[in-house]
């Protein structure tokens, strides 16, 4: 399905804007905000990945979908090819701390146990729950009764790896990614409670693939079109009330709770713009809408060998290791250096898809799934 493929590689391109602009984290190590900061964040932060997370939902059902189509049950190896994808994500953990392959590889085996739910009313609602950010309202709860735990900032607030990602040598970088960078980045999705937002959209995802919703668009329209102006009616009033709905809970025992709160309501809001942008982008995919949205295909067809290559290339211009630009691009530059890398990028995506059929990352992954090395890769060429 191309529009599916198009759908990732917009999700590949909101993240990578993101990665550029805060130069593969190092940002923080000295934020200071503006304008391209507030743009690309407000478009793509809490939303490209959540759109990964979707896509990979979806993904799940059209690979099941069709091994069982074949008779096959594809489950164990479907755990096989997480496992190799757990690998793959923890290799390119050491270079980059960001990497979520590994959020993914691990959170995708519960897939493995909804998929035995025959009922999709059951698993939005299982979605319904996990988007409502049950852990932060306990959090913000806990934090008002005053709970010690839950008044102390997480622990991803004090980050004493991002010096060594400025200033220190590669080896300094792999020793810490090791396990430190890990931990840390765990920290960061349960305290950010992305972890319960992935499971949600892998749920829906699910759903989507089966319902067919990408691959006959057309049989949805009205649906579209009513839950894109309630999407919208929720994103906007949440968003415009936060501030007053901040000011309501209790500083009783420190700014915690209204910490936790925020945070609840923020990632509700990120969802709701991310589904925005999903329902937006099916409904532009008609006539000139696929054509210009549909370059985006062939990256998307490409996600891991491009997602991992970026942080190969871009890592070393940042860190201090490398060039160690970090401090001498502005976000502008480094916004401008992300738009014409990423226009390289689908040119050269384009031209790799006229005599391969897969990524380089894409077809090692998918040999390995299969443990064989019969996996074809090139195209045919016609005869003369």
């Amino acid at each position: 399905m191309e529009l599916v493929d198009a759908l990732r590689g917009f999700a590949l391109f909101g993240l990578f804007l993101i990665h550029m602009t805060e130069f593969y984290e190092l940002y923080w190590a000295n934020p200071v905000g503006g304008p391209v900061h507030e743009v690309v964040f407000g478009l793509f932060a809490g939303k490209s990945y959540a759109l990964f997370a979707l896509c990979f939902g979806l993904s799940f059902h059209i690979i099941m979908d069709r091994a069982a189509g074949r008779g096959v049950d594809f489950s164990g190896r479907f755990a096989w090819r997480l496992t190799i994808l757990f690998a793959l994500g923890y290799l390119h953990g050491l270079i980059y701390r960001g990497d979520i392959l590994t959020i993914l590889a691990a959170f995708g085996l519960t897939l493995l146990l909804f998929n035995r739910i025959g009922n999709n009313w059951i698993l939005i609602a299982i979605a319904g729950v996990c988007f409502l950010q049950p852990q932060h309202f306990f959090y913000t709860a806990s934090a008002i009764e005053g709970a010690g735990w839950a008044n102390q900032p997480p622990a991803y607030w004090s980050d004493p790896s991002i010096q060594t990602f400025v200033s220190g040598s590669f080896g300094d970088v792999l020793a810490v990614n090791l396990m430190d960078g890990n931990l840390q980045k765990v920290g960061f999705y349960w305290a950010t409670g992305r972890m319960e937002q992935i499971i949600g959209l892998f749920l829906i995802g699910l759903v989507l693939g089966r319902i067919e919703f990408f691959r006959r668009p057309e049989a949805f329209l009205l649906e579209r079109r009513v839950a894109l102006g309630g999407l919208i009616l929720l994103a906007v009033s949440l968003d415009r009330m936060l501030p007053w709905l901040t000011t309501m809970v209790p500083e009783t025992h420190g700014p915690m709770a209204r910490v936790w709160f925020t945070m609840g309501v923020t990632n509700i809001v990120d969802n709701a713009f991310m589904f925005i942008q999903v329902l937006v982008f099916v409904e532009a995919w008609r006539g000139v809408g696929k054509t210009l949205l549909g370059v985006l295909a062939p990256a998307g067809r490409m996600t891991l060998t491009l997602y991992v290559g970026q942080s190969l290339v871009f890592v070393p211009i940042f860190y201090g290791f490398g060039l160690g630009l970090y401090d001498d691009l502005s976000q502008v530059e480094a916004l401008l250096f992300g738009l014409a890398a990423f226009a390289a990028q689908l040119i050269g995506a384009r031209l790799w898809y006229r005599w391969f059929r897969y990524g380089p990352l894409e077809w090692l992954w998918r040999a390995a799934t299969y443990t064989t090395l019969k996996v074809p890769f090139a195209k045919a060429r016609p005869a003369a």
